[in-house]
């Protein structure tokens, strides 16, 4: 099978309020992963981060997907915050044990990094990093200012990851921040999602974009507009961009992902997405 210009992918692949909307009324939650795998390439494996998952667990998730489909799971918190990375050797192989099922099936282990975790750190992450295999696919997510900061720090991580072959991953959180502080979903949001500044470097072969939406549709677009152009220009370079599509609540996170692959299939090509399963074969993409 020819590769993807483009993985597209949401936070999760399990969300009751998506039973009508998207899985379609019939479906179980034992489904959902199959379904949600049939639409989209890639998914954000937030669930690892607070808990390992069971081996049987791991082989229902393979047993659920496809080969062509790609995981992105997070690293343990235990291994990221907690330890911040220092003496995990035997978390990280009893953990990369566990997910052995799925090693095939990874689009980017990532690694997500607290704010507490500046530049008199990166010998702990480079170092951590050296346990991997070469060639291992990771991403990491920085939090703490002086990354975003252009200067020297900024330029040693930037350096580093290129010279490594990882990718930076990019947190766009502009629309959730944009929005007003006037409902619970929005308000938490905002107190857990990082304000950083956008910068758009792809330090390897699959930068990773999480867009951090608006949980009302139509306040997105104007953000996603620069990735229009940036991300077919990733795609031109030989580059596999992760678009990640999260809104505060995730309720419409499907139909917004859906909507801006339309949008980008206007300037890159790109295949049709399938229909939603609830849709029955229908086109599931109402445009704005």
């Amino acid at each position: 099978m020819e590769a993807l210009p483009l993985r597209l992918g949401l936070t999760m692949w399990s969300h009751n309020n998506w039973q009508q909307s998207f899985y379609g009324s019939g479906t179980k939650p034992a489904e959902r992963l199959e379904k949600y795998a049939k639409v989209f390439h890639t998914v954000e494996g937030n669930t690892t981060f607070y808990a390992t998952p069971s081996i049987s667990t791991v082989n229902n998730w393979k047993a659920a997907t496809h080969d062509e489909f790609r995981f992105t799971f997070k690293l343990p918190k235990a291994i990221t915050h907690q330890q911040m990375l220092k003496g995990s050797k035997v978390l990280l192989k009893d953990f990369m044990q566990i997910m052995e099922p799925l090693h095939e099936r990874i689009g980017q282990w990532t690694i997500q990094l607290p704010a507490a975790f500046g530049p008199e750190h990166l010998s702990a992450l480079k170092q951590f990093c050296a346990l991997f295999p070469p060639n291992f696919p990771i991403g990491v997510e920085v939090r703490h200012p002086e990354f975003f900061a252009k200067g020297e720090a900024e330029k040693a991580l930037n350096h580093w990851l290129i010279e490594s072959g990882y990718d930076r991953i990019i947190m766009d959180s502009r629309p959730v921040f944009a929005a007003k502080p006037d409902n619970e979903a929005i308000i938490d949001a905002q107190m857990k999602k990082p304000k950083v500044p956008v910068h758009a470097i792809a330090t390897a072969s699959h930068p990773m974009i999480r867009f951090i939406g608006n949980p009302e549709e139509n306040k997105n677009y104007d953000f996603f507009a620069p990735w229009l152009n940036k991300l077919p220009e990733w795609i031109t370079q030989g580059k596999q961009p992760y678009v990640m599509i999260h809104t505060a609540d995730n309720i419409i996170a499907p139909e917004l992902a859906a909507n801006i692959y339309r949008m980008l299939q206007d300037h890159v090509a790109l295949p049709d997405l399938a229909p939603f399963p609830a849709n029955d074969g229908n086109s599931q993409i109402q445009m704005f």
